[in-house]
This record gives structure tokens, sequence and C-alpha cells, in this order.
């Protein structure tokens, strides 16, 4: 791979981030410096974490950075429940955004994984299966 943008996992954060960037378009005025910013940095940074990580020539700088992507991509997901619950966004809107973000997170834990495997260390993950498909009564 010569580039970071052959990273499948970077595509797919790509796709995510044009995703949230669309359905934030239509949030109030008011939270233009508020949750709107806020989702959008948190999206952004998924993808700039993994370009990041992947310029890095040590395998712990690699994890390092895939990580803090992870973490972006946790935020995010908690954000997306916040925007459906405060009806920002439709339930539709929240499921196929949630889904592409269900999709990342595992690609980059993919990514940590295969890292951490090469090198005999261990770092316990949240488990991939969870789904951000809570409804507003499971809140």
């Amino acid at each position: 791979m010569k580039s970071f943008t052959d990273l499948t996992t970077w595509q797919e954060g790509h796709r995510l981030v044009l995703a949230v960037y669309g359905a934030t378009k239509s949030f109030p005025k008011e939270e233009q410096f508020g949750l709107t910013s806020q989702i959008r940095r948190a999206a952004v940074s998924i993808t700039s974490n993994i370009a990041e990580g992947f310029s890095r020539s040590t395998l712990a700088d690699k994890s390092h950075f895939y990580i803090m992507a992870y973490g972006s991509l946790t935020e995010l997901q908690n954000q997306l429940l916040i925007a459906r619950d405060v009806n920002y966004i439709t339930a539709e809107v929240f499921a196929k955004i949630a889904d592409r973000s269900v999709a990342t997170q595992k690609l980059i834990s993919g990514l940590i994984r295969s890292i951490k495997s090469g090198k005999g260390v261990r770092t316990e993950l949240p488990d991939t299966r969870y789904k951000i498909h809570a409804t507003k009564e499971q809140t």
C-alpha cells in the first residue's frame, strides 16, 4: 500500500464522515458551535487518526493512532445517539449512519488486532458486536 487512502478502514471511515456531514447540514443553527461541531470533529478525527497511524513507522505508534481513531468513533456513536434523541436526525438516518459506524469500528478493531498480534501485545478492546441501535426507551 502506498497511501492511507488504500486502506479499506480509511475508505469506510471517509464514507462515514461524508454521511455525518450530510446529516448535520439540517441541524438547528444554534447547534453550529455545539453538537454540530462536536459530531463533525469526532468523525473527522477517525479518518485523521487512521491516516496518521498509517504514516507511522513503528507498530506501537501505528497502534496508538488506530486506538485513538477507535475512541473518536465511540465518541461519534454517543453523539449520534444524542442527535437522534433530541430529534435532530430521524431514526432512519440514525440507523444508516450507525450501521456505517459499526462497520468502521470493526475494521479499526481489525487493524489494531493485526498490529498487536504481530508484536504479541494484548490490548482489551470493547466488544465490536455492540450495536448503537438503542431505542429511546432503552436510554
